[in-house]
């Protein structure tokens, strides 16, 4: 014989926000970042992953175009999400940020989408910045694209640094110090106003501050504008504030 109990239910868990990220399979930061940035009470998180190759390449970049729609549908299917987002944001560059959010959308209906170039772009509008000096990881034939793609949202890259590197892995354990050295030299080059650390899977949270401190100037990241955008999104503060971007008040969504 066996015992058959009554339950009560629960409130969901994001009482306050529901958000959902779409992150690629080798990316080993996105995910710890936005768990330290985003709140966590009534503020739920929900993870699916996108099969992604281990060397970036244009080609490998658009190849998780075929896959976007199915791993947006591994979302829990009863939550209504108020902010789903993608966590590539070279890969945005070369499938486009329209079609991203169409994809996303098919697999997961969502109130808002967003990704890291659109996020970048909403942040640099915030704040007044058109020039940036940019550093990316990879290799230049996948960033030029990425800044042809911000340049065409009439934000600008005239100083441009790289680690020359395509292995995602090893971008993962690129460390701070690098990072630093490589954003304040490009930002003693001149002619920008703000740098961009350009990647998801890069360490850059830690250093974003130290940067600011030293150069005076701003210094944005993939993963820092990604969750500012998703808080801003939601209608959220987050819990950790990096950087003068998150310094700042959240912008008024009925002026977009």
């Amino acid at each position: 014989m066996e015992d058959v109990f009554d339950y009560t239910v629960a409130p969901i868990l994001g009482r306050r926000a529901v958000l959902g990220m779409v992150v690629l399979q080798s990316d080993e930061t996105l995910e710890h970042d936005l768990r330290r940035i985003l709140p966590q009470e009534d503020v739920a998180l929900y993870i699916s992953r996108v099969p992604s190759a281990e060397t970036v390449s244009s080609d490998s970049l658009a190849a998780m175009e075929g896959h976007l729609s199915d791993a947006a549908a591994l979302m829990p299917p009863p939550l209504d999400f108020d902010v789903l987002g993608y966590g590539c944001t070279s890969a945005t560059s070369v499938i486009g940020a329209g079609r991203v959010a169409e994809l996303l959308r098919k697999g997961c209906p969502a109130t808002h989408v967003t990704d890291p170039l659109s996020a970048l772009v909403a942040a640099c509008r915030h704040m007044g910045i058109t020039r940036l000096a940019f550093l990316s990881p990879y290799v230049p034939e996948v960033s030029s694209r990425l800044r042809a793609a911000v340049a065409a949202q009439g934000v600008k890259s005239p100083v441009f640094g790289t680690f020359n590197e395509a292995r995602e892995h090893a971008v993962a354990l690129i460390d701070g110090p690098s990072v630093t050295r490589a954003a304040t030299a490009l930002l003693h080059r001149g002619g920008a106003e703000a740098v961009f650390l350009s990647c998801t899977n890069l360490r850059t949270l830690d250093v974003i501050d130290a940067i600011e401190a030293e150069t005076g100037a701003v210094a944005l990241s993939s993963n820092q504008v990604m969750a500012w955008h998703m808080c801003h999104l939601a209608g959220i503060a987050p819990a950790l504030r990096v950087g003068r971007l998150m310094a700042e008040p959240l912008f008024d969504r009925s002026a977009e």
